[in-house]
């Protein structure tokens, strides 16, 4: 088993706790999910700090805080024909590699990623996302315990 880097846009595959969950008293996912690494930074300890933002079949009701995957970009990440979205209005921090990563379905041996986003798709929404930090409409979950 070998794990990846974590860079930013690459898309793990993730328990992944939704703020609400958290909030509510949860303390796990209840799906494992492909989520997209925003960011990374490297702690004094060594340990990796990570935060990935979810993708989600589920249709959000705040449109301003998501955006569908296209096509072409699920089949290039190997998942699902069904509509996706990703969400950037929220994430989960962890440390590298934390207990909730998860391998690919059907993977022999254990694969974590399922390749990278786009730069161009990426970009965007990494700009969206400091949109929603800046207006204070972002919430993280933070798992580093």
């Amino acid at each position: 088993m070998s794990l990846p880097r974590p860079e930013p846009g690459l898309v793990i595959r993730y328990s992944y706790l939704w703020w609400q969950e958290q909030r509510a008293g949860r303390e796990e996912g209840t799906k494992d999910r492909p989520c997209a690494v925003v960011l990374t930074s490297e702690q004094r300890d060594e340990d990796i700090l990570v935060v990935v933002i979810p993708i989600t079949h589920a249709e959000p009701r705040d449109k301003t805080g998501a955006t569908e995957l296209p096509p072409r970009v699920k089949a290039h990440l190997g998942l699902d024909d069904e509509r996706s979205w990703i969400v950037f209005s929220e994430a989960n921090r962890f440390i590298w590699p934390g207990p909730d990563l998860r391998p690919l379905p059907g993977s022999a041996p254990p694969e974590f990623a399922y390749g990278f986003l786009p730069p161009k798709l990426f970009a965007v929404l990494k700009q969206r996302m400091i949109a929603k930090i800046r207006a204070r409409h972002f919430k993280a979950a933070n798992r580093t315990e």
